[in-house]
């Protein structure tokens, strides 16, 4: 069963993230991504640049669903979810 923690590896891995959690059962996973890599992206680019980075996982199905919240911090910080 995959662990939340080992997806927050591969993301940190190629991703300079402010903030990341990622939740899930084993198979579906939630992930919020705080990175200021977002700047000036589109949601679906923000979230393709998030997919290449974990593409080998989704392509061998170590990784079967990932639901993500990509925001920049300044978007984080004006929802709350960041000090």
């Amino acid at each position: 069963m995959l662990d939340p923690r080992q997806i927050e590896s591969w993301i940190r891995s190629g991703l300079a993230c402010e903030h990341l959690s990622v939740t899930g059962d084993g198979r579906h996973f939630e992930a919020l991504i705080v990175s200021a890599a977002f700047d000036g992206l589109s949601r679906v680019q923000r979230q393709q640049r998030v997919n290449d980075v974990l593409r080998e996982h989704f392509e061998t199905e170590t990784l079967h669903a990932l639901s993500m919240r990509c925001l920049t911090p300044a978007e984080a910080k004006e929802r709350g979810l960041l000090g």
